[in-house]
């Protein structure tokens, strides 16, 4: 008996069902709560097992008619939910639409031309389920053309005739990227302010940006505003230059304030405040030293002006506004006693003679932020006052002076403090190594700041998604930076354009004994997206290879060359150990890449002007997670955390732009950060931006492994990969399944470490999966 949800029915299942009516097999199906299918004593919920047990039962080769074709429809089956699934951005699905057309150009169905399989079903269904497929139809003939053939089917029209009418809808409201979001309290669509008030005192850190984009994210939401407004109640901290630069790192992060304003505006407004309080004895003027009024606050004992007459207190603050009381300072009068020390009796305003930046010798005195925030948050009309948990204790503070003053209470929404693992965000610590020179200044890479983080490659749309994918979570944990790192990643591969670059001290030649001319072809610069544009390959007698991939080789092994075709090792000269020369031959009209290996190459030849690259890779500043309150920093600080690679890459780099993002094939995500101008004496530099996987830099990296050993490692790798297939496919345990996962992940990581390419082994195992007649792209 086939249970199909009624909520979340899957149109795949119900294609399958009747694919078996029609040949005869009948499946009993009911619409509840939950989809599942019982076969004996095992029950199956998930869709894809229930899918492949009704293959099974098929009287036809829907299936697939042989252990090949078996394989290329599980292959097509986990493809769907995972690559086609309506969780997928429109420009996520048009990348993976991409790859699907070029496999559908000489296909009439996705698993050859005899007929309907599983893999349609799952296809069809993930794409007919995908919001954005109906847009995007048009871009891709060929899967449209199977696409309307599918729609034509009678299997398909019966089943999505019981779809439409057995499935109940369900109002989703969805926020993509979201995290565990509660809604604001009290918010009102189209009259929520939030407000991000900086202190103009240094550059805007990732921790800022969290705060910012929050904010944002929250205004927008409710259809609201958000207000800017500099906290520049300290006039010791601020300055000018700083404010312009924190509407920099504004601009940079693409956030727009609808409104602008400085505390500073209100500062009159806050003294008669500070008055009203004092002449109804809810404050008083205090002149106990700064040190011992730290100790009786916290023996929670009384200040000894805590009940002097209001007169004294009146005369004491105007001596202050006059600059001559700069001994005292004003004390809220709450509860000296209380269990929370941001109620005990807190100062709320202090002399000051020294000049504003905005209002220069106006004033002698100025209120504590504590004092002046939610005065101004009530009076800017703030509705929602979002604040790191820290400040959890001081909200009972906040909400004090609101009743104290009868002024309106905002609601105050916390939030957890972003940090990062081998991190420092104090601007103290941070300032230490741009004086020491350790960095290239604020802006340097290895910085949090939004300058560096940005100019290390990470996107705005990542961070936005990263912050606004860690929800309400109000624990102050560690962030770790493969995370954030990884959602770039997905922001990024779909648009960054391929490129070819090779190790400039490790070219080895390479002569291509059958071809004699040079050949220019045009090639997709993204093998996904040809939205990104075309390049010009050129194709020449003469190649480089890197040897590294090399040692890979062995004569006779049909290997390809990306972004060429499939070519025979004919020949790999040696002077004992070094390898001096590699003849190969090309074959472009064998189009069967499986189980070849794929290496990258660049041309040899007067029609391609190579270019000098130079790359930096970067390591954390300090080598704990956090700097342990009150240690030494320096005794933490890593001593080398940038490496240098040189490189020689194809003509097409000499016109990257600064801050543009690229892939070199094979090696990873750069980011432009000088562009090659050599005129000017400037060799294009590319900054490695991080994908959320470690990487071993330095004098750590292991030594370089044989390759008999290399080979050894990968063997084992696709071997093991290979295993973990036939258990998914099969139903194993999922337990047995986790431990083959386990093992695979340790011989990666070992493949990795003795100097291996994973990309290769996958695309090894990807060949040998599926047949893929596409000409060879660059690895995505």
């Amino acid at each position: 008996m086939l249970s199909v949800s009624k909520t979340d029915p899957s149109l795949a299942l119900l294609t399958a069902v009747e694919h078996l009516k029609a040949n005869n097999v009948n499946i009993n199906i009911t619409f509840g709560d939950k989809t599942s299918f019982t076969v004996g004593s095992i029950t199956l919920t998930s869709h894809n097992a229930i899918l492949r047990h009704l293959g099974r039962l098929a009287k036809s080769s829907v299936y697939g008619p042989d252990p090949l074709s078996l394989t290329e429809v599980d292959h097509w089956i986990d493809f769907s939910s995972s690559q086609l699934s309506h969780k997928h951005t429109k420009e996520e699905l048009r990348a993976t639409l991409g790859e699907v057309e070029q496999h559908m150009q000489r296909r009439t169905y996705l698993c050859g031309n005899s007929g309907f399989t599983l893999a349609d079903f799952a296809a069809y269904a993930a794409l007919d389920g995908h919001r954005e497929w109906s847009s995007l139809k048009a871009s891709f003939p060929s899967v449209s053309r199977w696409s309307d053939l599918c729609a034509a089917d009678a299997c398909f029209k019966a089943a999505a005739a019981t779809l439409a009418t057995n499935q109940v809808q369900v109002q989703h409201k969805k926020q993509e990227d979201q995290g565990k979001f509660i809604e604001l309290p009290g918010a009102v669509e189209g009259k929520v302010l939030t407000r991000f008030p900086p202190e103009a005192s240094g550059y805007l850190h990732i921790g800022h940006a969290k705060a910012a984009l929050l904010n944002e994210y929250f205004a927008k939401f409710y259809k609201g505003k958000l207000l800017m407004r500099f906290d520049d109640t300290n006039p010791a901290k601020e300055s000018s230059e700083f404010e312009k630069v924190i509407l920099e790192d504004l601009e940079l992060l693409k956030i727009k304030p609808d409104i602008f304003n400085h505390t500073s505006d209100h500062f009159d407004l806050i003294m008669s405040y500070c008055e009203q309080l004092l002449k109804e004895g809810k404050a008083y003027a205090d002149d106990t030293p700064a040190d011992q009024m730290a100790d009786t606050r916290l023996k929670r004992q009384p200040s000894k002006n805590r009940d002097k007459p209001v007169a004294e207190s009146l005369a004491a603050w105007e001596n202050m506004k006059q600059g001559k009381g700069t001994q005292y300072c004003i004390r809220a009068k709450i509860d000296y006693a209380s269990e929370n020390g941001a109620m005990r009796d807190p100062v709320i305003y202090r002399c000051k003679p020294e000049p504003h930046v905005r209002t220069g010798t106006k004033y002698k005195v100025y209120p504590t932020y504590d004092f002046a925030c939610p005065i101004i948050d009530s009076v800017d009309g703030v509705t929602h006052a979002l604040r790191t948990v820290e400040y959890h204790e001081r909200d009972a503070q906040y909400y004090w002076i609101c009743d104290a003053l009868k002024i309106r209470k905002p609601q105050i929404w916390d939030y957890s403090r972003l940090g990062m693992v081998y991190t420092t965000m104090s601007k103290r610590q941070l300032t230490w190594f741009v004086e020491n020179r350790k960095v290239d200044g604020w802006s340097d890479p290895r910085f949090p700041t939004v300058r560096g983080v940005l100019r290390h490659g990470l996107t705005v749309e990542a961070l936005r998604k990263y912050v606004i994918g860690l929800g309400s979570s109000k624990n102050n944990n560690l962030m770790e930076w493969d995370k954030i790192w990884a959602v770039n990643k997905k922001v990024i591969d779909p648009v960054a354009p391929r490129y070819t670059a090779l190790a400039a001290e490790e070219l080895v030649s390479c002569s291509v004994v059958n071809v004699s001319t040079v050949q220019k072809i045009s090639v997709q610069l993204h093998p996904k997206n040809p939205d990104v544009g075309t390049k010009e390959v050129v194709l020449s007698p003469k190649i480089h290879l890197e040897a590294a991939d090399v040692q890979l080789m062995s004569e006779g092994e049909k290997i390809t060359l990306m972004d060429w075709g499939n070519a025979i090792v004919k020949k790999i000269s040696r002077d004992g150990s070094k390898i001096t020369g590699v003849e190969v031959e090309v074959h472009p009209d064998d189009k069967d890449y499986r189980g070849t290996n794929k290496y990258t190459w660049l041309p040899d030849c007067d029609d391609e002007k190579l270019v000098s690259i130079k790359t930096c890779e970067f390591d954390h500043l300090i080598t704990v997670l956090n700097v342990p309150k009150g240690e030494d920093l320096q005794q933490f600080v890593r001593e080398k955390t940038k490496y240098e690679t040189n490189m020689m890459g194809v003509a097409a780099l000499a016109s990257l732009q600064r801050g543009q993002i690229i892939q070199i094939n094979r090696k990873g995500f750069y980011i432009c950060d000088v562009e090659h101008n050599p005129l000017l004496g400037r060799e294009l530099t590319l900054f490695f931006v991080p994908d959320g996987h470690q990487r071993t830099l330095g004098a750590e990296a292991a030594p370089a492994a044989s390759a008999d050993q290399l080979k050894k490692a990968q063997d084992e790798l696709l071997a093991q990969e290979a295993v973990v297939v036939e258990m998914k496919r099969t139903g194993a345990d999922k337990d047995a399944i986790r431990a083959a996962e386990s093992r695979a992940k340790d011989l990666r990581e070992a493949f990795k470490a003795l100097g291996g390419t994973v990309s290769d082994t996958k695309k090894s195992k990807k060949g040998k999966d599926t047949q893929n007649t596409a000409a060879p792209a660059a690895a995505a």
